[in-house]
């Protein structure tokens, strides 16, 4: 299916230059005019068309142009009938479209758009995840629903419950695909597919393109049409990239260093693990700098007030792992900065397109050990580019600089002792439990 996927790419539509060329229902134009958006992005141009002609879709784009709306808006056009209202009414447990991602921040995010979107629809959404109270997901279930957005491990809970059916999905969506088979969710999505009718219109965007997704999409989709807003991988083009070389124990100081600038207004921080995030922000905070860390193993109430306070200004940086990341859709976040390099490229990508979102600009900063300069290697390997060396800080090492050369294996590609290594197709319990 993917060779003529790749076929198609030729003959897709030119994206239109205003959303009023888009042949949307007006009560949805209305709605993204109330919004102010005025011109689609290049996914969104791309992407509505095919979708509003009933086509399977394979979307890739960078994080932060605007796949949520370039995917829910052919929804809602779908869903709201002729009349510009619901054709039918909401089915008890039983949703017309399903929409899965990897996260509960991120879940929730797209049900807010879908929200947003159709406010002048007679339509209704829910969302449904894991790590709060299933009785009121539940009750909005019962209540009715058109279009439900879920994280693959609560749907499936519910699903074995009895509280949720799937037979009558007309439009299956499956968003940051990339990540959500890196956080081991390929058995849960593939019950779920298992459970939704075969004849559906079906969507799959994804930031990178690794060859996991590109077997998923092979028997996902039928027919697909193709879209790419930049190549696989890439980065934002206005993210400004640095990476400075610092000893592993210096890293801390020259954190604190670099937030003495107060250019640096809204940072959010990546760490590898949920401990380190935590010692980064107690860090930060005995420092002076107003900080909350999120991942997994905190409660949702906690992740969602870190949120807030990160996205009303009270809180200044935002430690994370990736996985609780994913979904941070947060305006105005000037720096990112990878106390710790990812162990997947993939993953850099993802991380510094928190920043310099909706066109705006931004700064991603790398610190890099001696143990992380394969990492590196990686990274630039991935994105086609080298990342610019920043030596004008107190903490250089230039012994982390030097390039230990591609004959090495990459740490993601070696163990240590005592360590398995994680088979990418089994479950991951722990990225499960925490969306």
């Amino acid at each position: 299916m993917l060779s003529s996927c790749d076929n198609l790419i030729k003959k897709e539509k030119p994206y239109m230059t205003e959303f009023a060329g888009l042949k949307l229902a007006p009560p949805i134009l209305r709605a993204i005019a109330d919004e102010g958006y005025t011109i689609p992005t290049p996914i969104q141009g791309k992407a509505i068309p095919p979708l509003l002609d009933g086509r399977d879709l394979l979307g890739v784009a960078q994080t932060g142009t605007g796949k949520t709306a370039a995917f829910a808006l052919p929804l809602l056009h779908h869903l709201a009938g002729t009349d510009s209202k619901a054709a039918e009414k909401p089915l008890r447990n039983r949703p017309r479209a399903l929409i899965l991602a990897p996260t509960r921040e991120l879940a929730g995010q797209i049900n807010d758009s879908l929200r947003s979107y159709g406010r002048h629809l007679e339509l209704r959404s829910a969302v449904i995840f894991g790590g709060v109270s299933a009785r009121p997901q539940i009750q909005a279930l019962n209540r009715g629903i058109h279009v439900l957005v879920a994280t693959p491990g609560r749907l499936l809970d519910l699903m074995n419950q009895g509280q949720v059916r799937l037979d009558a999905v007309e439009v299956f969506i499956l968003d940051e695909a990339d990540r959500m088979l890196d956080m081991g969710f390929i058995r849960d999505v593939k019950k779920i597919i298992a459970a939704v009718p075969a004849r559906r219109q079906t969507a799959l965007f994804s930031a990178t393109m690794p060859k996991s997704v590109q077997s998923l999409a092979g028997g996902l989709l039928t027919d697909p049409v193709r879209v790419e807003a930049a190549p696989a991988a890439t980065t934002a083009e206005k993210v400004e990239q640095r990476v400075f070389f610092v000893p592993k124990d210096k890293k801390r100081a020259l954190l604190s260093e670099l937030l003495k600038d107060q250019d640096i207004e809204r940072v959010l921080i990546f760490t590898r693990t949920k401990h380190g995030a935590n010692r980064v922000a107690r860090h930060l905070q005995q420092n002076g700098v107003s900080s909350d860390a999120i991942h997994g193993n905190k409660a949702q109430n906690a992740r969602q007030r870190a949120l807030e306070g990160f996205r009303s200004g009270n809180v200044r940086a935002l430690v994370a792992t990736d996985i609780a990341a994913r979904g941070i859709d947060v305006e105005g976040v000037t720096h990112v900065i990878n106390f710790e390099l990812p162990n997947e490229p993939e993953s850099y990508v993802h991380r510094i397109g928190r920043t310099a979102r909706a066109g705006a600009a931004g700064i991603a900063i790398s610190f890099c050990d001696h143990e992380e300069r394969a990492y590196l290697r990686d990274i630039e390997k991935t994105i086609r580019q080298r990342v610019p060396v920043m030596e004008d800080h107190p903490y250089h090492a230039a012994g982390a600089a030097a390039d230990p050369g591609g004959d090495k294996p990459s740490p993601r590609q070696t163990k240590r002792p005592g360590q398995r290594r994680r088979n990418p197709q089994r479950g991951n319990r722990s990225a499960r439990v925490a969306a």
